[in-house]
C-alpha cells in the first residue's frame, strides 16, 4: 500500500512539473524585448491554464501531508530555503499573471511582468534544488530529524535547479508554438530550438557533478536508474529539437513534457526503498515505509481519493479540450 501511495505522489508530482512547467516557462519569456508576441498575448495563450495547473501541486503537497506526514516534516524543515523559493515563486506568479492588467500605467503594467518572471525563476529553481537535495542525501541524525539546511549549498544541487531552469524555458517557448497564432509559431520554434542546446549543457553538467559527488553515488540504490535519467533528457531534448526544425509543434511538446515528468519519479526510484538518505549515518535513513502513515490511515485515504482522482483527471482533460488550438482576436483577454 505504501508502494502506491509513493506512486501516486510521484504521479501528482511529476504532473505538476509538467503543467506548472509550461507556466513558468512563458513566465521566463516575459523577460524577452522582442516586440512580438507581446506580454498581453504571452499570457492570453496561457491565461485559462495556470490555476488548474497548480491544483496538481496541491494534490501532490495533500497526499504527502496525508499519507507521508515524517516525510512531509524533514522536507519542509531540511529543505525550507528550496521550499520557499519555490512556493515564494508560485505565489509570485499567481499573483502577478492576474494583477498584470489591472493597472493603467505601462510601467506598473511591466513591473507585474517583471514579478511573474521573478516568480518563475524562483519556482524552477526551487523545484530543481528539492529533486536535486533528494538525489544527494541529507544530514539526517540518528534522531528521525535533517540538521540544518547547508546540505543544499553543493555544486550538484544548484545545477540540477540551472538543469530545471532550462528544461521549463524549452518547455514554455515549445507551449507557445502550440497556442500563439500561426504567425508567430516560427519565430517561436526556433526560439525553443535554440534553448535546447543550453539545456543539454544544463542536463550535462548536473550529470558531471553528480557523477563526481562522493553524496550523490552513496545515496543512489539503483545507478542503472540514476544513469537513465540524463540519457532520456538528452534523447527527449534532441527529439524536441528535431521535431520543432521540423513544424511538428505537437510532439515537440510531448517531448518536453516528457522531459520534465521523468524527473521526479526516476529520483524516487533511484534511492528506492530510502526516500531520504542519511550522510551521516546510512543507517539513519528513512524509508518509504517508515514514512508512511499506518495502514489504516492509507486505507481511510484511498476511499477519499478514489472519487478526487478520476474528477481531477477530468476537469484537466475538460480544461485541455475547451481551450484547445490557437489563440485568436476574440480569445477573452482577462491578464
Amino acid at each position: 500500500m505504501e508502494l502506491a501511495w509513493y506512486a501516486l505522489l510521484g504521479l501528482f508530482f511529476a504532473t505538476y512539473l509538467v503543467l506548472g512547467g509550461y507556466d513558468y516557462g512563458v513566465g521566463l519569456l516575459l523577460a524577452r524585448r522582442a516586440p512580438a508576441p507581446g506580454p498581453r498575448a504571452t499570457l492570453t495563450a496561457l491565461g485559462p491554464f495556470f490555476l488548474g495547473n497548480e491544483v496538481w501541486l496541491v494534490a501532490a503537497v495533500g497526499i504527502l501531508f496525508g499519507a507521508f506526514p515524517r516525510l512531509e516534516g524533514e522536507l519542509l524543515s531540511g529543505f525550507y530555503p528550496a521550499v520557499l523559493a519555490a512556493l515564494t515563486g508560485v505565489v509570485l506568479v499567481t499573483a502577478g499573471v492576474q494583477l498584470r492588467s489591472r493597472p493603467a500605467s505601462e510601467a506598473a503594467r511591466a513591473g507585474w511582468g517583471r514579478v511573474v518572471v521573478v516568480g518563475s525563476v524562483l519556482a524552477a529553481l526551487g523545484w530543481g534544488a528539492v529533486l536535486g537535495g533528494l538525489l544527494q542525501g541529507v544530514p539526517l541524525g540518528a534522531d528521525g530529524h535533517v540538521v540544518g539546511a547547508g546540505h543544499l549549498a553543493t555544486p550538484f544541487v544548484a545545477a540540477a535547479a540551472l538543469a530545471l531552469l532550462a528544461l521549463v524555458a524549452v518547455h514554455g517557448a515549445t507551449f507557445l508554438t502550440l497556442r500563439l497564432p500561426a504567425a508567430d509559431a516560427s519565430a517561436l520554434a526556433r526560439l525553443a530550438s535554440g534553448l535546447v542546446p543550453a539545456a543539454l549543457v544544463a542536463v550535462a553538467s548536473a550529470t558531471v557533478l553528480g557523477v563526481l559527488s562522493d553524496r550523490v553515488r552513496a545515496a543512489v540504490a539503483r545507478p542503472a536508474v540514476a544513469v537513465l535519467l540524463p540519457l532520456a533528457l538528452v534523447a527527449a531534448l534532441l527529439a524536441a529539437r528535431a521535431a520543432l526544425r521540423r513544424g511538428r509543434a505537437g510532439i515537440a511538446f510531448a517531448a518536453t513534457a516528457t522531459a520534465l515528468a521523468l524527473p521526479a519519479p526516476l529520483v524516487g526510484a533511484a534511492l528506492w526503498p530510502r526516500i531520504l538518505v542519511s550522510t551521516t549515518d546510512p543507517a539513519a535513513s528513512l524509508t518509504v515505509a517508515e514514512a508512511a502513515a499506518s495502514r489504516p490511515t492509507l486505507a481511510l485515504l484511498g476511499w477519499l481519493a478514489l472519487p478526487l482522482v478520476p474528477a481531477l483527471l477530468g476537469f484537466q482533460a475538460m480544461c485541455w479540450w475547451v481551450f484547445r488550438g490557437r489563440i485568436d482576436g476574440r480569445a477573452p483577454v482577462y491578464w
